[in-house]
């Protein structure tokens, strides 16, 4: 089909009708999530083995994937084909697992047939399916319904916009088990360790830190000059140095709300040392990137100052930064 074929907008809307779709189902799923949805973070916390997830076709792809994300954020998971598991895979499952078993229909024989070896094994099982008086829920401890009003499919049979809402409600429970564990962005390096973030981490701050064209102003520059500087620095906050260039405070955005409703009124001349955050918290410019992170992420900062060893400015590092994603810089209006 030449290029010309796709100069039109005709096969942008099926796209986006196609996204629609997906988003539609997934509103869907978000208005069904309930008592299962607790009842299975309730098991999952629990476990002191591991998460078997299982299914089969698209379903099975989709338990991989919810196998992996599992594994990486803190929560040992691996994924069963039920085929294999019924010719001796069920070898690998201990008694302290729990399994999450994946069909849209709820009616997968390959997989329904795997289940009561599963409930003789002593473990809890939990059905992801869109059928709630399926055999799958009947056969499951737990159900979660996850049904989608239509596939994305034009002939609405091929696993779209269902198979997108699987993998949904797995990332959910993956997100709320990272919260209800406390995984940190150090168990995230533990265990990927080859990872970009993993090797960003490790360097010293100030290979991520900003040296140039930073927000700084002297302690005894009027307010008018700070705020130009807050202004443009796409910081969120403007370094205040002492006449050796040592740190002596920040001016925040809270700084600056304060300063407007003064009980005097507002005057640009007004030195900034007057309303600046004295003892700001800052690191040293050696510091690990993973610790600067642990700590941002600990006191719920954004932006901190980074010192040399006599204490003078060395930089400014934002959590963009240290997670890879580049600094949001804010244009002034």
């Amino acid at each position: 089909m030449p290029p010309s074929a796709f100069s039109g907008d005709g096969w942008l809307e099926l796209a986006r009708e196609v996204l629609d779709i997906e988003m539609e189902g997934l509103a869907a799923v978000r208005g069904q999530l309930g008592s299962g949805f607790l009842a299975t973070l309730e098991l999952l916390s629990a476990c002191t083995g591991r998460v078997v997830v299982t299914g089969i076709g698209k379903s099975g792809l989709v338990a991989r994937k919810i196998a992996a994300t599992f594994s990486s954020t803190g929560t040992p998971a691996f994924f069963l084909h039920p085929v294999e598991g019924a010719h001796g895979d069920l070898g690998m499952i201990r008694k302290d697992d729990v399994v999450l078993a994946l069909s849209n229909s709820g009616e997968t024989d390959e997989l329904n047939n795997l289940l009561p070896a599963l409930r003789a094994l002593g473990v809890s099982v939990v059905g992801i399916t869109s059928g709630a008086d399926s055999t799958l829920a009947r056969l499951s401890d737990v159900t979660i319904e996850a049904r989608v009003p239509r596939e994305a499919c034009p002939m609405n049979l091929a696993p779209t916009a269902s198979t997108t809402a699987a993998l949904a409600v797995g990332d959910a429970l993956a997100v709320c088990l990272m919260r209800i564990k406390d995984f940190s962005t150090k168990d995230f390096k533990r265990v990927h360790p080859a990872g970009a973030l993993g090797a960003r981490l490790s360097q010293p701050v100030a290979c991520l830190m900003h040296t140039d064209n930073l927000p700084v102003t002297p302690q005894t520059a009027p307010v008018s000059q700070a705020l130009a500087a807050l202004n443009t620095g796409g910081f969120g906050l403007v370094a205040v140095t002492d006449m050796a260039g040592r740190l002596a405070g920040v001016l925040t955005d809270g700084d600056v709300r304060r300063m407007l409703f003064h009980e005097n009124g507002y005057n640009p001349t007004w030195p900034v040392s007057a309303f600046m955050t004295v003892n700001p918290r800052s690191v040293e410019a050696t510091a690990s990137s993973g610790q600067v992170l642990d700590l941002m992420e600990a006191q719920q900062i954004t932006v901190l100052p980074v010192l040399a060893a006599d204490g003078t400015l060395a930089g400014l590092v934002h959590v963009h930064d240290l997670l890879g994603k580049g600094r949001v810089r804010f244009a002034p209006e």
